[in-house]
């Protein structure tokens, strides 16, 4: 009998109807290479379990009991696209590393070299709004892995991967920030893991847009305006006993209360 899959990866969906019920979780993921050019070590399908657990590769399809037609989301980067994001620094004059320079005169971020960059980046990077910032707003960027949800645990659906208070946290801010999205990869990636979250239409806050690798530069220095917080991992281990977003909702309405951000030392946000 014949297996009838949908993949969503990217914003867009991947018909699967050449495998049958003998075929296993390799199988699949190997159609889903020829389509998506993810190899299968990087696939994690969301939603393919087998006596509560996640499928293995060798798990027959037939086993899983899959309606025709089941949506499965699939989340991973081509191999390209990794070599792109984790590619140390090219060693040419586009990167200044600190630790070259025996005396700093000039700022590292005022460097000629470093703003000429930033000018090209702003020229050629298009950023799609999804809503007008407003005024007098300042600006919050919120990396999505582990910091909004646990990328890389297997689930259903993204919602059991989605950080506590991850809605109430960001109506919070929305009262004082404009708020960013950024992601390592591609916002063709991510913008449908938002959606999956509810977080691109929810009714107590607004997006004003995603940004994705293409608009990171390469500049080694001091972290400015960083909030680290703990990573979000394991989701259905954690999500219990995690509280992280709604500490930082608490630091964040304290800090809006200042008028220069420039002087803050955000290493020991939560005392």
């Amino acid at each position: 009998m014949s297996v009838s899959v949908i993949i969503k990866w990217g914003g867009q969906e991947y018909s699967i109807s050449s495998l049958s019920e003998e075929d296993t979780v390799m199988d699949l993921k190997q159609s889903i290479k020829s389509l998506t050019g993810v190899l299968p070590e990087r696939q994690k399908l969301l939603g393919l379990k087998i006596k509560g657990k996640p499928a293995e590769d060798e798990v027959k399809l037939g086993s899983l009991k899959l309606k025709p037609n089941t949506k499965i989301m699939m989340m991973g980067t081509r191999e390209e696209s990794l070599e792109d994001v984790l590619a140390p620094p090219p060693d040419n004059d586009d990167v200044v590393n600190d630790f070259d320079i025996e005396e700093e005169v000039i700022e590292v971020q005022n460097r000629e070299e470093n703003l000429a960059k930033i000018a090209r980046r702003v020229k050629d990077y298009k950023v799609e709004e999804l809503n007008s910032p407003r005024e007098g707003k300042r600006l919050l960027v919120l990396d999505v892995d582990y910091t909004l949800f646990d990328h890389k645990s297997c689930a259903e659906t993204g919602q059991e991967l989605m950080r506590p208070f991850l809605h109430e946290f960001l109506t919070s801010a929305y009262e004082d920030y404009d708020i960013v999205i950024w992601c390592c990869t591609y916002c063709s990636c991510v913008f449908p893991y938002m959606q999956e979250l509810g977080v691109t239409e929810n009714p107590g806050y607004k997006i004003t847009f995603m940004l994705d690798s293409g608009a990171m530069i390469t500049v080694h220095t001091p972290k400015r305006g960083v909030v680290e917080i703990r990573p979000f991992m394991k989701a259905h281990l954690n999500r219990e006993k995690d509280r992280e977003l709604s500490k930082l909702a608490q630091y964040l309405k304290e800090i809006a209360k200042l008028e220069d951000f420039s002087g803050l030392n955000h290493k020991h946000w939560e005392r």
